[in-house]
């Protein structure tokens, strides 16, 4: 003999069947800003390591000071190429405060 499914369900169970639903949306909730975290995270770490790339290639840099401009017309067309304006005040006031330093 088989039973058939009652027109209605007891209230005890409506409210188990209600909480097993929400603890379900917790959980998934739960996954997915977890997930959102790490992304953000990792684009983070990412653009903090760009950051330092960047700056150690900039320390890394062998700067020369072009003092005469006339240099750049006789310079050649791959030469030009190769050259970038920078701002070199703070540069030269780094250098003579360790000159400086050195001296003393």
């Amino acid at each position: 003999m088989t039973k058939d499914k009652p027109l209605r369900t007891s209230w005890e169970r409506k409210m188990k069947e209600r909480q097993e639903k929400k603890l379900v949306k917790d959980f998934a909730r739960h996954l997915e800003e977890e997930k959102q975290r790490e992304r953000e995270e990792k684009k983070q770490r990412r653009k903090e390591n760009l950051e330092r790339r960047l700056e150690n290639e900039r320390k890394a840099e062998i700067v020369q000071v072009i003092r005469n401009p006339l240099k750049l017309k006789r310079a050649k067309k791959k030469q030009l190429r190769r050259i970038e304006k920078r701002d070199t005040l703070a540069l030269l006031q780094k250098q003579q405060t360790q000159r400086k330093a050195a001296k003393e």
